[in-house]
């Protein structure tokens, strides 16, 4: 490859498990069948392009630590462009199909928003020529609505209408490079889509807003001829204490409310879940059993930290139990595993970045080797089938189908003498998951 960026950095190749090579894969194979589709088919990485390119290391309490190739040059638009070119370079000697974006990850903000479409059109017409020879494709595009200070009260809840349209300008022309780049999916991320306090809040008001942001961008979706999915990423707390995306089930209801549900569905990070006090299986489990599992922010949190720490994922009983209630969705259609992880601040080097994404890649390979092996002996499903046999009974049916009344059920139990249902076995179950890790 000429005029490498990241020029130390080799081809990252399958070597095996008994590898003891930093720079390759022991467990990712992506020409591997597991069931009848390849790793990489099942898989669907994508690098974040705004931690991986742009994240420097930084923290309340200090500095940047990050050494980039790029950190000598000055002129924002010429750091642009060597981003750009460092994206596809990494992910395709990562064998990474996929990268995502925000709108100002890729190109600075002018002093105009009409500047800031001409810088974003520069940059998007080099992906558009680095895609002619490469392999990289746009799993999903966005807007950042959260880092300006204009945006302080939100974007999309703002109570400041020129806020509010600002927001609708930078979305509607994310939407257009989205499409031209041929992204998959569109992702709705409401950073400061919430409140500190009620003193000073219209609640309604704010909802009702988002709401009819939301379907403006689905109507333009439809103007332009954009036929990607759309997604929205829940988070509770951090930046904003009240968010209105907090969990799967609190945008789910949002979604029914405003008659979104046709056109959205989740993109759920697994920090975002344990933040909200729940587990990312238990997001992934609702979203998927309520017909919304769209795509994954694939990272982990510290739990000694109360805050999106964006961890690369290393537990293997945590991608297992993911790859489990993905492979139960049918996959990831056209969602993926997005790296929204960065290097820990002391990890500086480019080296650092890469060994990050092999050891999460890792991580979900054996993840979904475990998780199909359950599933292909049902050992899990067969428990559970059993568990709840006493609904297959005709009493049972009648309460699925909503012919049961109270009475009815009272009376099949009235003279009965005490009766103990059978035990959960919640440590046997859970050391057969271990058994399959």
């Amino acid at each position: 490859m000429s005029n490498e960026v990241f020029s130390n950095i080799p081809e990252i190749k399958f070597e095996g498990p008994d590898s003891d090579n930093s720079l390759a894969f022991r467990h990712y194979n992506p020409s591997e069948k597991v069931g009848d589709k390849t790793m990489a088919e099942h898989l669907r990485f994508s690098m974040a392009f705004w931690h991986t390119m742009n994240g420097g290391g930084s923290d309340p309490f200090g500095a940047d630590t990050a050494q980039r190739p790029w950190d000598s040059v000055s002129d924002p638009m010429e750091q642009a462009r060597i981003k750009m070119r460092g994206i596809f370079e990494l992910t395709e000697k990562l064998q990474i199909p996929f990268f995502c974006f925000h709108d100002r990850d890729i190109a600075p903000e002018g002093e105009t928003l009409a500047k800031s479409h001409k810088n974003l059109d520069e940059i998007v017409g080099l992906a558009k020529t680095l895609m002619k020879t490469s392999k990289t494709r746009l799993l999903w595009g966005t807007a950042n609505l959260f880092v300006h200070p204009r945006y302080m009260h939100g974007g999309a809840t703002s109570p400041d209408l020129k806020v509010y349209a600002y927001a609708a300008g930078q979305v509607r022309k994310a939407l257009e490079v989205t499409k031209e780049l041929g992204g998959e999916n569109y992702v709705f991320w409401g950073g400061r889509e919430g409140y500190e306090t009620l003193l000073n809040t219209d609640m309604k008001k704010e909802l009702d807003n988002l709401a009819a942001f939301m379907h403006m961008a689905v109507d333009y979706a439809k103007e332009i001829g954009f036929d990607g999915q759309f997604l929205f990423e829940p988070k509770p707390k951090e930046p904003t204490k009240h968010q209105y995306d907090t969990d799967s089930a609190t945008v789910y209801g949002f979604l029914e409310k405003y008659d979104l549900l046709p056109h959205v569905k989740l993109n759920i990070e697994t920090n975002h879940a344990t933040l909200a006090g729940h587990t990312i299986q238990h997001e992934l489990h609702f979203a998927r059993i309520n017909g919304i599992l769209g795509s994954v922010d694939a990272n982990q949190g510290d739990t000694l930290l109360g805050w999106d720490t964006d961890q690369f994922p290393t537990d293997l009983y945590v991608s297992t139990l993911m790859m489990y209630e993905i492979l139960k969705n049918g996959g990831l259609h056209r969602g993926g595993l997005n790296f929204d992880a960065k290097v820990r601040r002391p990890s500086y080097t480019v080296q650092d970045v890469v060994e990050a994404h092999i050891i999460g890649m890792d991580s979900f390979a054996r993840g979904l080797k475990a998780a199909h092996s359950m599933l292909t002996d049902g050992v899990l499903e067969d428990f559970n089938a059993q568990r709840y046999a006493s609904w297959n009974s005709d009493l049972g049916k009648k309460v699925a189908q909503g012919k049961a009344t109270l009475a009815e059920l009272e009376k099949s139990v009235l003279n009965d003498p005490v009766h103990v249902p059978a035990s959960g076995r919640q440590e046997y179950l859970e050391s057969i998951v271990n058994r399959y890790i």
